[in-house]
């Protein structure tokens, strides 16, 4: 499994107001995020963008959501594999999620909510729409700068039109007795881009290349940002998935909350200027959510590798 050590991720910094593609510290950010992603699959980014305000109300929306009863919680479906509730699974006890697709959008967050609260709850909408606007920014933000390093920008801009968020609020339960203390098993996640945010409780670990794993200090201010299997295929694999797991201890429940990047109605595939000799081609164009599917059936959850299964070259 690899042991736990006390490396810590990279720490970029990130401010609205500071953030001027025609400056040179643009340049230099572009660079520091691009290696930080090419070395760990993800990094820890300090981001102005979410009050501490928006911060705790974002998190009490979260415990208001799973502090309703199961059988409002499981009205949250979809036609997309893990996008809806889940919960109440054997292999990983300790996890529930709902999901919120469409949640940057006025419309996606009032449907769910009227899903949970048939009456209306305007404060929860209100706090989740300045929220995934903001994380929206972040995650843009990002893609533009490992866009500049790479010199594919309109490549870059292809994608924002078919680009769509899914809100996840997660909460692990803290372990009991005997229970088995893994909040969720090692994984990589199957989006573009996933933009983490945690409460106070630590859990969250990250594995490095070498297989040791690296534990994440929550902080209200702190997000992390990390690599899916979508973007290492449309990097060509320069940038890989990042795998990471959360291991509870302790006896206080952990809620985090999972903006994920999905692109819709448009094949993923690497720009041309990221294939050559030294970096040949490694997957075939592909849509993402036939691919969420694959990874979903019996035979995506068998492979060790789902992503070169499915579109591997």
């Amino acid at each position: 499994m690899g042991s736990l050590q006390q490396a810590n991720l990279p720490v970029i910094e990130f401010s609205v107001k500071q953030l001027d593609p025609a400056s040179s510290s643009w340049v230099t950010k572009c660079g520091e995020v691009t290696r930080a992603l090419e070395e760990y699959g993800c990094f820890m980014a300090t981001y102005d963008g979410v009050s501490q305000e928006l911060h705790d109300a974002i998190f009490l929306a979260s415990q208001e959501l799973f502090d309703l009863p199961t059988e409002v919680k499981v009205l949250n479906t979809s036609d997309t594999p893990s996008h809806g509730y889940v919960g109440q699974i054997p292999i990983i006890p300790l996890y529930e999620s709902l999901g919120i697709e469409n949640a940057t959008t006025t419309h996606g967050v009032e449907r769910f909510t009227k899903l949970m609260w048939p009456s209306g709850k305007d404060d929860f909408s209100e706090s989740v729409l300045k929220y995934t606007k903001a994380v929206a920014e972040l995650d843009q933000i990002v893609m533009r700068m490992v866009a500049k390093s790479y010199g594919i920008e309109e490549h870059y801009e292809s994608l924002i039109g078919p680009t769509t968020y899914l809100l996840k609020f997660i909460k692990y339960i803290s372990p009991q007795g005997d229970d088995i203390n893994m909040g969720i098993i090692p994984h990589t996640d199957k989006t573009f881009m996933s933009i983490l945010h945690q409460n106070e409780v630590k859990g969250l670990e990250i594995q490095t290349k070498n297989g040791e794993w690296i534990e994440v200090d929550p902080s209200s201010s702190s997000f992390i940002v990390m690599a899916g299997d979508a973007f290492m295929a449309w990097t060509n694999g320069r940038i890989e998935s990042s795998c990471h797991r959360v291991m509870m201890q302790g006896n206080t429940d952990r809620y985090s909350l999972g903006q994920f990047t999905f692109i819709r109605d448009l094949k993923i595939e690497a720009p041309q200027e990221l294939v050559d000799e030294n970096h040949p081609l490694q997957f075939k164009a592909f849509d993402h959510y036939k691919y969420l599917h694959y990874h979903a059936s019996t035979e995506g959850r068998k492979s060790k590798f789902p992503l070169k299964s499915y579109c591997g070259i």
